[in-house]
């Protein structure tokens, strides 16, 4: 008779048993969540101040190299005069009577800018068309990593072949007395620009959602019709933003401008002559003047107006990414 009452207790005892271990595994489950949770958030905490105190490091070393070139062109403002600078069309800095004037390297700036812009934008808007919309998969990542490592690329390489291949082939086929000009200089940069215009802008055609091209397939377009009637509107911002950080890129380059554009210090008036830029000025003569001189500051003087140039232009761009990026978000 008691078989049966101490087999139902030993059953009693296994459930409330099992029930015990169940109740003692959730607990020791849940301690270990709450303990992986306060890892994380004690992770996340400190990659977030991390992150914020490079991100204040960046913002103060612009702002450190803002207030050095301003400080080292004080002497400069102060003895020739910014507009004197700005305005100026000579170029003497050893000279008895010297003069600063900046425009030959302005307008030498502006002709190498415009020839590498009417060099990379067509061919660079154009293949990131290409990779973006019609080429395969496999094909697009070899070439983008071949775009990827012409970045790498030093600029001074491309200087040495535009001088061996470029350099005799103008002299020979254009009207003009030497091959060092600035329209020599303005192609080879282009071909420098080319991996940031190519790059960015394919990201920007990428981002357009899939939705549009499907609605223009379903209207009857064929795939170059989606392209340049739908694709390449909707990302305008973006390929703009590309040519305006290929525009930064192009201001900013000194070596092969210091190797192909003849530095003449005169105002050109065509690509076709000899240029000076602002970059081949600085790059140029900074070796031999003498510290603490007139001349010392007003390169810095120079070297803050390409400064204020450059900051501009790929701030403009940034401003112009962030609206596309904010107007697919929606």
């Amino acid at each position: 008779m008691n078989k049966p009452a101490n087999q139902k207790k030993n059953k009693t005892v296994r459930f409330q048993t099992g029930i015990q271990e169940s109740r003692r595994a959730v607990s020791n489950s849940l301690i270990e969540k709450i303990a992986r949770f306060r890892n994380t958030r004690a992770l996340d905490s400190v990659a977030t101040v991390v992150i914020t105190m490079l991100g204040w490091t960046a913002i103060f070393v612009l702002i450190g190299i803002a207030g050095f070139l301003i400080h080292s062109s004080i002497r400069a403002f102060d003895e020739v005069g910014i507009w004197s600078m700005i305005a100026g069309t000579d170029w003497f800095p050893t000279s008895s009577d010297a003069r600063f004037g900046f425009l030959p390297a302005q307008v030498g700036s502006v002709w190498v800018t415009i020839v590498a812009l009417a060099a990379c934008v067509p061919i660079g808007v154009f293949s990131a068309v290409y990779l973006s919309e019609f080429a395969s998969s496999k094909f697009r990542e070899t070439a983008k990593a071949v775009i990827e490592f012409m970045v790498t690329i030093p600029s001074v390489v491309f200087g040495l072949i535009g001088l061996a291949v470029l350099v005799p082939l103008i002299r020979t086929y254009l009207p003009v007395d030497s091959g060092l000009i600035g329209l020599t200089a303005g192609l080879v940069v282009g071909i420098v620009c080319l991996p940031t215009v190519i790059s960015i802008s394919e990201d920007a055609l990428r981002s357009v959602p899939n939705e549009l091209r499907h609605g223009s397939f379903a209207l009857g377009n064929t795939r170059w019709q989606t392209a340049y009637k739908v694709v390449l509107p909707a990302a305008s911002s973006g390929v703009f933003a590309a040519i305006m950080l290929g525009m930064g890129r192009a201001i900013g380059e000194t070596m092969v401008v210091l190797m192909l554009a003849g530095n003449a210090g005169i105002i050109p008036t065509s690509p076709f002559e000899a240029a000076r830029t602002m970059t081949g000025t600085i790059a140029q003569e900074t070796g031999e003047v003498v510290r603490g001189s007139v001349h010392f500051s007003v390169l810095f003087a120079l070297g803050l107006v390409l400064f204020v140039a450059t900051f501009i232009i790929n701030l403009t761009a940034d401003m112009i990414l962030e609206r596309s990026r904010k107007k697919w978000r929606r």
